[in-house]
């Protein structure tokens, strides 16, 4: 699988469990209702974060990207939802893939 594919992946993944873990945290700590979002998500989000630090790494080498990019794509694993908008912000600046030459 392409790097930049699974960068894509995880960083919407690590973004879609911040959510999760965001809707437990307001269930448990404000309405008090259950922790059951907390305990769930908080493992989820352990994980697609560890991922995406691995996923990002990867991609910065298969890319060559300057450390400047590759320390706000690591940076953009802290606050919530960030990893949606690098994502989106590196896909615009990422250079066009040119098609296979198709074979006759």
């Amino acid at each position: 699988m392409e790097a930049f594919r699974v960068f894509r992946v995880t960083a919407v993944a690590e973004a879609f469990s911040w959510t999760g873990l965001l809707v437990g945290m307001y269930l448990k700590h404000v309405s008090h209702t259950t922790d059951a979002g907390v305990w769930l998500f908080g493992r989820v989000h352990g994980a697609m974060f560890v991922a995406y630090l691995v996923a990002t790494l990867w991609v910065a080498r298969a890319e060559r990207w300057s450390l400047w990019r590759t320390g706000f794509a690591l940076a953009a694993s802290i606050p919530p939802l960030t990893t949606l908008i690098f994502e989106r912000w590196v896909s615009k600046r990422r250079p066009a893939v040119e098609p296979a030459a198709a074979t006759a």
